[in-house]
């Protein structure tokens, strides 16, 4: 479910200052019209730069992801905008990560940044994943997998991204990879499989999402039981996700994952 979005203005004051005392007086703020797991998403600039800012209550459901994505910042060079500074005050907890320029990726057929999204998920399967806790591919998809002996082809000891929303991804001569939320660890070949999904929501018929994830080198350790288990576990991740918020875009994941799930069982 998305989280309601406040504007940086509704923060308590003592958390604006907080803020503050590590930008400087605040010239600019560019609320996000994208991303949908924090309450505070802006971009503010500064006499001094730029910051992306991302924020939850201390006491929000998910304040845990916050926690999470300030925990694996540090591991994610090159990959992801670094972690310039956190905030925890006024019951917020607030992360100020570098401002990233470049556009999100274009994931429809023919697009130039396609290639380069391989290869950032190639980068992605080359790092090691932190020690720190995080939770696992199985564990999240035990609810959903159609057997339960499904869920050991999605466990391994990688570090995942999983959420492959085309906004979370930048583009500006190389891509990386913004929000990690939900940064889990899993089988290698699972960030090529969600990319998969997203693929198909952007045009793809399912077999030229499987060339492109063919890219990334992890997807050739992948069994095609496993393959078919996964597609299967997202289809029915995400017409519970299409049920509960009815909305163009996740009415259009639920039916690419289906529409991809049916491609492997055809198979």
């Amino acid at each position: 479910m998305a989280t309601h979005r406040i504007g940086l203005d509704r923060l308590p004051p003592a958390a604006r200052t907080a803020v503050e005392d590590h930008t400087g007086p605040l010239l600019m703020v560019e609320e996000a019209a994208e991303g949908f797991n924090s309450e505070i998403a802006a971009r503010v600039t500064s006499a001094t730069g730029s910051w992306h800012v991302k924020g939850l209550r201390t006491d929000h459901p998910r304040a845990w992801t916050q926690r999470r994505e300030a925990a694996v910042a540090p591991f994610l060079t090159g990959l992801a905008p670094a972690l310039r500074w956190r905030v925890e005050t006024a019951g917020w907890d607030l992360l100020g990560f570098e401002a990233l320029g470049g556009h999100h990726a274009d994931y429809t057929p023919g697009s130039p940044d396609l290639p380069e999204v391989a290869a950032l998920l190639s980068r992605v399967g080359g790092t090691a994943c932190p020690g720190v806790e995080l939770r696992r591919a199985e564990q999240r998809l035990e609810h959903y997998a159609a057997h339960p002996d499904d869920l050991r082809f999605f466990a391994g000891p990688h570090l995942l991204h999983t959420d492959l929303n085309h906004a979370n991804v930048l583009v500006d001569g190389r891509a990386r990879l913004v929000d990690w939320a939900w940064a889990t660890r899993g089988a290698a070949w699972l960030d090529a499989g969600y990319w998969a999904v997203w693929l198909v929501a952007a045009g793809h018929t399912p077999a030229s999402a499987e060339r492109w994830a063919a890219e990334v080198p992890s997807w050739s350790t992948a069994p095609a039981e496993g393959v078919t288990a996964f597609a299967a576990a997202n289809a029915r991740l995400w017409s519970e996700i299409a049920a509960a918020d009815p909305s163009a875009w996740t009415r259009r994941l639920a039916t690419a994952a289906t529409t991809w799930h049916t491609y492997r069982r055809a198979g």
